[in-house]
């Protein structure tokens, strides 16, 4: 038993921003964004939080599954900007679509979020404990962006994607999930400072920091390592890829790891240019584009990976 993903969704940010209305607000311009991320344009949330957005992207998931909300049992949520510490973003979202016969939990792990819901999904699956799961991959990363830093503030976008996934004999998955947290202070955001009456500290809130260079160094070293693992664990040759579906944070990144694989740069679908980064939500918002564009056969072979904070990264191997 195995999971199959039966339908897809997305839901980006209300507002299209481009880099030229960055250039407005911060030293900046279109030609030193996009010649260091290939990043043109993102969309931002107005309004719409994560678990609005979340909740948009899983209705259209549905509808193109044919399934419907009740006949859901599980929901896993990645995502990194939650309106509450609790209730958690999946409970939300369990009841803004109607999901009353599904559990509900998030799962934080940063840009490798929805790789690792996609592997916490499959082996409830597998297991048979659930036989419809609802994964999705959401983020409003513009309510933790420091406006003020152009390093950071030119990279994000707001928005949500998601799969429906169902239990099926035979089939193929494989994956791998991989963490660092010795080097998780290369990219962090304080969620709240410590500080109570003993003493006498306001809490504080922080925003996105990151070391571009060391996040830069890593990924280009463990993708292709985690890729490698999961083919060989599945004894499957790079040949037999249609894509590979990286996790969009920078342009540059994907193509540094297509080098190192020897895979041809046409093997690795983009959408960074119009999104820029929606950390968990990159890979299931270039799914549902492709799947709608109609560029996904059966019996394809796709492997997606992810890599962010924590340090984390890791890979799924499956077949369409």
């Amino acid at each position: 038993m195995t999971g199959k993903i039966k339908g897809t969704g997305a839901c980006p940010g209300d507002r299209l921003v481009t880099n030229e209305d960055l250039a407005e607000i911060v030293e900046t311009s279109d030609e030193w964004i996009y010649s260091r991320t290939g990043i043109k344009t993102r969309y931002l949330s107005t309004g719409r939080g994560t678990s609005e957005m979340a909740a948009e992207a899983s209705r259209r998931a549905l509808e193109n599954a044919g399934i419907h909300p009740e006949e859901l049992d599980l929901i896993l949520l990645a995502t990194s900007t939650p309106e509450y510490c609790f209730p958690s973003s999946a409970c939300q979202v369990q009841e803004k679509i109607g999901a009353v016969n599904a559990a509900a939990f998030d799962i934080s792990a940063a840009c490798s979020g929805f790789v690792f819901a996609l592997q916490t999904a499959c082996s409830f699956l597998a297991s048979g404990s659930f036989q419809r799961i609802l994964v999705i991959g959401a983020d409003d990363l513009s309510k933790i962006t420091d406006w003020s830093d152009r390093k950071t503030c030119v990279l994000f976008g707001d928005g949500a994607g998601a799969v429906v996934m169902e239990a099926e004999e035979g089939g193929l998955f494989r994956g791998v999930m991989h963490s660092d947290g010795r080097k998780g202070r290369v990219l962090t955001c304080l969620s709240r400072s410590e500080g109570n009456f003993l003493t006498g500290k306001k809490p504080e809130y922080g925003f996105t920091s990151m070391d571009g260079q060391e996040v830069f160094k890593f990924a280009v070293k463990k993708v292709p390592e985690c890729i490698d693992q999961v083919l060989s664990d599945a004894e499957i040759s790079k040949e037999e890829i249609r894509y590979y579906i990286l996790h969009q944070a920078n342009e540059r990144i994907i193509e540094a790891v297509s080098k190192r694989l020897k895979e041809p740069i046409e093997k690795f679908p983009m959408n960074i240019r119009e999104y820029g980064n929606t950390s968990a939500a990159t890979i299931p918002i270039l799914l549902d584009e492709m799947n709608r564009a109609g560029k996904l056969t059966r019996r394809d072979k796709i492997i997606m990976a992810g890599f962010g904070g924590g340090l984390t990264w890791g890979a799924v191997l499956l077949e369409w």
